[in-house]
């Protein structure tokens, strides 16, 4: 199982009583707090860390532990920074500062100076804090009794982020055919994105699916045919084109599983062998986890299996989805994101209707797919794009509503949304930020955790919220490009 590493400074100056008082009290913490957040990853208790070598040691045995996702970082007493200056240089993982004390409530009728030496975060957390800021480090800082129901979840929120970085550093998307041709705000630097993510991403030729698609039996299409009859409505009586979606799933599967792939992609410009483009296929995969980018955008793919493993055990919908169209009436404008085929039946709002229609794009024929409306709450819309020099995050705040009328003629899945803090302002942001046609769309997730996931990888971010003045955003774009000019 992923761990935590929960890692208390003191110093030997205090004497063994002390420091034993210390280590127990730490020990107790580890309890609770593993007892609270083991469901994403187990809390490890560390050895008190007295001396500059002891933290080195924590800090690099942290690093090196592949099980490891992060650390949790408490002063329990004061300790002297200077010895945390090798340790931190040595560390690899996120890092949480749990600005905290053991007891929640002062003791005034007995508070003295042995209770002050032992209870004193204040102190050695300012410590600490400045020794981390003087060498540049990113980490995330929580403040407040380590029990209270919102500390526990800014630490739940901080593992999860955590778990889901740790979950790219091994990742391997692989691209079914290449990035669509002439398309630029798809394509990227995929060596870049093994070096900064650990993203493994590869080309692979569609004749890979096709291969293992003709040793597919009969009786295998069956299987899959009886999993799509208990998921999803049958609005088609053309039986033979879902069957080829469901063969096509099955080769996928089997692909996915041998290659250890945690996300791919597709081109409707590359179907050699295969008589529709992955429709069903595509969307049944994606709702178990799988990520996905149309057209050969490895970035949204990738981007998208990683938050999916963000937003495992919350309520909510995570997947691909494209900008398409607006509904412009006056005061009340709306975004409708839809795609050809591929939209994840984790956003529908009803049971998913399988229907086959015809495809005018890519030259095959007709495809099987799923049709819904999309559901409703407040969500995120996240775009990775590649800035040449650097790779940037867009994640704009829209609000998901219900379509004001039924869509009878358009045989697809979509999502309707509104943008903040008001149409014009939002769209114009994602604009000028250059964000994609493709993005993550997430209900299960917030811009925090997206702004914990930016911090953990060094990535730059922009946010478009219900506070976005258009002016204010340029000017931080303006910045962002003067400071990575500056880096090159």
């Amino acid at each position: 199982m992923k761990k935590l590493y929960f890692i208390t400074g003191s110093q030997d100056l205090y004497g063994e009583e002390t420091l034993a008082h210390a280590e127990k009290d730490s020990k107790a913490m580890t309890e609770f707090l593993n007892g609270r957040l083991k469901d994403v990853a187990a809390v490890e208790f560390a050895p008190i860390v007295k001396t500059a070598a002891e933290a080195e040691k924590i800090c690099v045995k942290a690093s090196a532990d592949e099980d490891c996702i992060g650390v949790i970082m408490w002063m329990h007493t004061f300790s002297p920074a200077k010895m945390w200056i090798r340790a931190l240089q040595a560390l690899k993982k996120p890092m949480l500062h749990l600005h905290t004390q053991f007891n929640e409530k002062l003791p005034y009728d007995s508070i003295d100076m042995d209770f002050m030496n032992l209870n004193q975060s204040a102190h050695g957390d300012r410590e600490f804090g400045f020794i981390c800021t003087r060498l540049g480090v990113k980490r995330e800082v929580v403040v407040g009794y380590y029990q209270h129901e919102d500390v526990i979840k800014q630490i739940r929120r901080f593992a999860q982020a955590a778990l889901a970085v740790d979950f790219g550093r091994t990742m391997r998307v692989a691209m079914l055919g290449n990035n669509m041709r002439d398309v630029a705000v798809t394509d990227g630097d995929r060596v870049e994105s093994e070096i900064k993510y650990g993203w493994n991403v590869n080309y692979y030729g569609i004749g890979d699916i096709v291969e293992i698609a003709n040793s597919v039996t009969e009786s295998e299409i069956d299987g899959k045919m009886k999993e799509y009859s208990e998921k999803y409505e049958m609005k088609t009586d053309n039986i033979a084109a879902v069957r080829e979606q469901a063969k096509y799933e099955v080769a996928l599967e089997k692909f996915i599983e041998r290659e250890n792939i945690s996300a791919f992609t597709d081109t409707f410009q590359d179907l050699h062998g295969l008589n529709q483009l992955p429709g069903l296929a595509a969307q049944n995969i994606m709702a178990k986890g799988i990520g996905f980018g149309p057209e050969g955008d490895y970035k949204t793919a990738a981007l998208g299996a990683v938050l999916q493993k963000m937003a495992e055990g919350r309520e909510g919908a995570t997947g691909f989805m494209e900008d398409y169209t607006y509904d412009l009436t006056a005061g009340d404008e709306l975004e409708l994101a839809a795609h050809m085929l591929e939209v994840s039946p984790v956003f529908a709002a009803s049971k998913p209707e399988i229907q086959v229609h015809p495809l005018d794009i890519g030259g095959k024929s007709d495809p099987a797919r799923l049709v819904f409306d999309g559901v409703s709450g407040e969500g995120i819309a996240v775009s990775m794009i590649d800035m040449g020099n650097r790779f940037r995050l867009v994640c704009a705040e829209i609000t998901l509503v219900n379509q004001p009328k039924p869509m009878p003629k358009l045989p697809v899945a979509r999502l309707m949304w509104k943008l903040k803090p008001d149409f014009k302002t939002g769209a114009a942001a994602w604009i000028y930020a250059g964000g994609a046609h493709h993005a993550v769309v997430s209900t299960a997730l917030t811009a925090e955790d997206i702004r914990l996931f930016a911090k953990m990888t060094g990535t730059e971010l922009v946010v478009i919220d219900g506070k976005t003045d258009l002016n204010s955003f340029e000017q931080q774009l303006e910045m962002l490009d003067t400071l990575a000019g500056l880096k090159k």
